[in-house]
């Protein structure tokens, strides 16, 4: 097995022994990249000759010492670009400081390594709306890796990293990680720094690892959660040791399963691999719990009224004044605003600014706005009566398996409501996993499924014992 291939407990065992270099773990990830990201389109660029150097100092005596960490390219790393996927910061942003996750990354050893494509400013749920190329998922080059942390999702998948970084808004870790068949955590709003990744909907987006075992996921989570003073939604709460979840079983624990998650419409494959996936959970001593998430109906509904008005607000600041694209055709301030606005971002960004203008504009502001965050409490609330019966809630992370580059291209709707089971628990702040499941059939290939386990706030611990015990069965 390539060094590329394997996972960070079992790399970190080799370094220890003095097996293996920082600096060798380094070259053979560049060594992949070289090789496959010319068709799989994952990164958008890697500076080697830092990495290196980065790497040649790692303290192994830390956890994730001389380990390269894949990093989405909406969180600052010194020096380097941040693009967000968008024509808007592509030509002239270099970042002048490290993301809150980035210093922690360093604070634990790990070496930053590598920009990965996204959807642009991580709207989107396929990674084609990336201004800067489409990535494609390793499992079939035709199809989609997920979005908006499918560049995140495919190198992983793919080996081209260890492990990397992404960003979760409305299930933009867990639904990539899905259809790449790898892990994806997204932790409890709050549980991870977002001091410096790129904003586009405040009170939603989250930032995670993607992995290739539950057990690296959990060593990343101890690194990267913690309460960061430059970050005022960033908890104040301790941080365990993650990893004690691993190796445990789960005999007694109540899984939920929510009906309004088991409906007609999903995947009759998806449906297949996650029932099965339910079986070995109960052989496993856990127990089955029917619940009821009522409004679950109006989660994709809600979700685009609160995160496009939010990005609404938060991409104002992409004026072309300080940093960013300006149009060269301007003639005054005004036509500066607009047209450097027009060809800097996409259609998918676009879409969505008018859409959170429109709800938050006079007139429209308590009919949709001030609507949706109430919907919001509702469902939050369905979650904590279902958390008193459960300990665990099991579900689809996505209702289908990748579908094919380009075939939602004119159905954004459909494409929204590939997100169905992923963004309730970002309204409702909640820890949520992916795990890999099994496969489905689809055009005659036997593509990933992903099995979602949500839990209480702040209880990743439990979230990640359930992952843990279904992926060693």
């Amino acid at each position: 097995m390539s060094l590329a291939a394997s996972t960070i407990a079992a790399l970190r065992q080799r370094l220890l022994a003095k097996e293996i270099s920082p600096r060798d773990i380094v070259t053979d990830v560049a060594k992949a990249i070289d090789a496959q990201n010319a068709s799989i389109g994952a990164y958008l660029s890697w500076d080697l000759e830092k990495a290196l150097k980065e790497a040649d100092k790692a303290d192994l005596s830390q956890p994730l010492g001389g380990i390269p960490i894949g990093i989405k390219d909406n969180m600052n790393v010194t020096g380097e670009p941040c693009t967000c996927g968008s024509r808007m910061l592509a030509e002239n942003y270099t970042a002048p400081y490290d993301a809150g996750a980035i210093t922690k990354l360093r604070a634990g050893g790990a070496v930053p390594f590598g920009r990965l494509n996204m959807d642009e400013f991580a709207m989107g749920s396929s990674t084609e709306n990336s201004a800067l190329g489409v990535t494609r998922n390793p499992c079939d080059l035709d199809r989609i890796p997920g979005g908006s942390s499918g560049g995140s999702a495919a190198a992983v998948a793919g080996n081209l990293a260890i492990a990397t970084l992404g960003s979760d808004t409305g299930g933009s870790i867990r639904q990539p990680a899905a259809l790449c068949g790898c892990v994806g955590i997204k932790p409890t709003y709050g549980r991870i720094s977002r001091y410096g990744l790129v904003a586009f909907a405040s009170s939603l987006d989250q930032i995670g690892p993607i992995t290739k075992t539950v057990e690296d996921a959990a060593l990343l989570l101890n690194h990267l959660c913690g309460k960061d003073v430059r970050d005022s939604t960033s908890l104040d709460v301790a941080v365990p040791d993650f990893t004690t979840a691993i190796g445990r079983d789960i005999k007694g624990l109540r899984i939920g399963l929510p009906k309004e998650y088991f409906i007609s419409g999903i995947h009759a494959g998806v449906t297949s691999a996650v029932n099965a996936a339910i079986k070995k959970l109960e052989s496993l001593g856990a127990i089955p719990v029917e619940i009821s998430l009522p409004h679950t109906d109006v989660g994709v509904s809600t979700y685009y009224i609160i995160a496009p008005a939010e990005a609404s607000a938060n991409l104002a600041r992409f004026d072309g004044v300080r940093y960013g694209h300006r149009s060269a055709a301007a003639g005054d301030l005004m036509e500066h605003y607009m047209m450097s606005r027009e060809e800097g971002f996409g259609p998918e960004v676009k879409r969505r600014i008018l859409l959170g203008t429109y709800v938050l504009s006079s007139g429209y502001y308590d009919a949709y706005y001030i609507k949706a965050q109430r919907a919001r409490t509702l469902i939050r609330q369905d979650f904590e009566q279902a958390f008193e019966k459960v300990d665990v809630i099991i579900s689809p992370t996505s209702p289908t398996p990748a579908h094919k580059l380009g075939e939602l291209k004119d159905n954004p709707l459909a494409a929204y409501l590939e997100d169905v089971f992923t963004i309730p628990v970002n309204l409702a702040g909640l820890p949520g996993i992916s795990i890999p499941c099994g496969t489905a059939e689809e055009g005659g290939k036997q593509l990933p499924v992903g099995l979602q386990i949500i839990g209480k706030p702040l209880d990743e611990l439990t979230v990640l014992r359930v992952a843990d015990a279904f992926e060693k069965a």
